[in-house]
């Protein structure tokens, strides 16, 4: 059939990834540093990809495409959301919760003392946020703290100075497919969350992991405590 779907100018695309953020359906991918359209049956033609690209690399076209499948859209995000199955993300509440500066210790906490060893403050499992579930019990009473997953290499201090006390979400909006922002919502709508922290990189393609958050904080109706915190690429927080 011919129909309106999206048309991407490799030539002028810088692969920052904002169309690829921006796609709710997951029909485009950055590939080898190019957005491409690698799903037509995903496209639904409303161009929600459109307003934010900076090189006007994407445009409509009128031509023979597979007619958009709203239920092949629907069941990719749910086995996404879902986990595929993978053994690896089955989900699991850990013991990084405890605080070391609490009265009493745990055995983990003696041996870094100990050994002068660092104490991982991860709470629970999975921690990629296309992994996680909408509604879990380690929600309750959360703090989130959702992350690029570059800054945890780039901070060096990231367990104690950010991801103790808090529900770790780690995600990579060049990379992984689709927007965040549907999953967060559910996430802060229907769970007690107290607080949300944002730590992403100073790169431009981290945009839309802050926006994914702060779209999801409105969407969800809440009035949240929230931040943002920049790592820069050499390690430090730019203020």
């Amino acid at each position: 059939m011919v129909r309106q779907i999206i048309h991407i100018d490799e030539e002028k695309c810088n692969g920052c990834g904002i169309c690829a953020t921006a796609c709710h359906e997951g029909a485009i991918e950055i590939i080898n540093g190019k957005a491409k359209l690698v799903r037509e049956n995903f496209c639904d033609g409303f161009g929600d990809c459109l307003p934010g690209c900076p090189t006007g690399a994407i445009t409509f076209e009128n031509r023979e495409a597979p007619e958009y499948d709203e239920a092949a859209v629907k069941a990719s995000k749910e086995l996404k959301a879902k986990g595929h199955g993978c053994p690896g993300s089955r989900f699991m509440q850990l013991g990084g919760k405890e605080d070391a500066s609490a009265e009493g210790s745990n055995d983990a906490q003696v041996q870094a003392s100990f050994y002068s060893k660092p104490v991982s403050r991860l709470m629970q499992w999975p921690c990629q946020i296309k992994l996680l579930p909408t509604q879990a019990e380690f929600y309750n009473g959360a703090k989130l703290l959702i992350a690029a997953d570059c800054t945890a290499y780039a901070y060096a201090n990231m367990h104690e100075d950010f991801m103790k006390g808090k529900v770790t979400m780690i995600g990579c909006p060049k990379l992984d497919e689709g927007d965040y922002t549907e999953k967060l919502t559910e996430i802060i709508k229907y769970n007690d969350i107290k607080s949300v922290t944002v730590v992403r990189m100073e790169v431009p393609c981290c945009g839309g992991l802050q926006r994914a958050a702060e779209n999801a904080l409105r969407n969800s109706g809440k009035f949240i405590p929230w931040q943002v915190v920049t790592i820069s690429r050499d390690g430090n927080i730019l203020e």
